[in-house]
């Protein structure tokens, strides 16, 4: 297993949490941390440990983004008018890599993350390989012709673990989507509960 590989379950297991919704998330056998203290009885934890797991469950599961990248989404979300938390889940939902992981183009936010850097995507039919480019409502997200045909883009797209969402649409046929609108947290198919309100209080601290 890649070090890649096991840094992303060691996720899961710390925050003792399926982020992804993985039949093979080791929580699924083992819900204690990693390490030799994993398995100590937990304390009650304080306001603080609750605020900061809020943010390292949010932040994880977009491919455990940089805090630096994360706090800019957070400036970005409170500089913007309405509600700072929902703000930030359009903003973050609106990463190229997150939705090409919505559009079931990569089987992963990981895996996402790397497709979109190798250049196998194109927005408006032009090549973008920055993962974190933010698509307007209405994009078109497409798959490189000459990518349209790889084992890991077939097996995603056939893979019955989930759904897309609403606020997407997609031919798989054509490897083609388009991102409809910005979502707010209540559209956004996450298999475990975010709470980005604890985010916002978190660094608002």
């Amino acid at each position: 297993m890649s070090k890649r590989l096991e840094s992303k379950y060691k996720i899961n297991r710390r925050l003792g949490v399926n982020l992804w919704g993985r039949a093979k998330s080791p929580v699924n056998r083992r819900e204690y941390g990693p390490g030799q203290h994993g398995q100590r009885r937990k304390q009650k934890p304080s306001d603080f440990s609750i605020q900061l797991m809020a943010k390292q469950k949010l932040k994880g599961y977009y491919g455990n983004i940089s805090e630096k990248q994360f706090r800019k989404y957070y400036d970005e979300a409170v500089r913007r008018k309405g509600d700072t938390s929902e703000n930030l889940i359009g903003l973050l939902e609106r990463r190229l890599d997150a939705v090409v992981y919505r559009l079931k183009f990569a089987i992963t936010p990981f895996a996402a993350r790397q497709f979109v850097s190798h250049g196998h995507v194109t927005v408006n039919g032009k090549k973008v390989n920055i993962p974190s480019y933010l698509v307007k409502e209405g994009d078109v997200i497409e798959v490189r012709e000459k990518s349209k045909h790889l084992a890991i883009v077939l097996d995603s797209v056939q893979t019955g673990e989930r759904d897309t969402p609403e606020y997407v649409e997609v031919d798989h046929r054509q490897m083609k989507g388009t991102f409809l609108r910005t979502p707010v947290l209540s559209d956004v198919p996450y298999p475990v509960q975010m709470e980005p309100n604890l985010v916002v209080e978190f660094y608002s601290r």
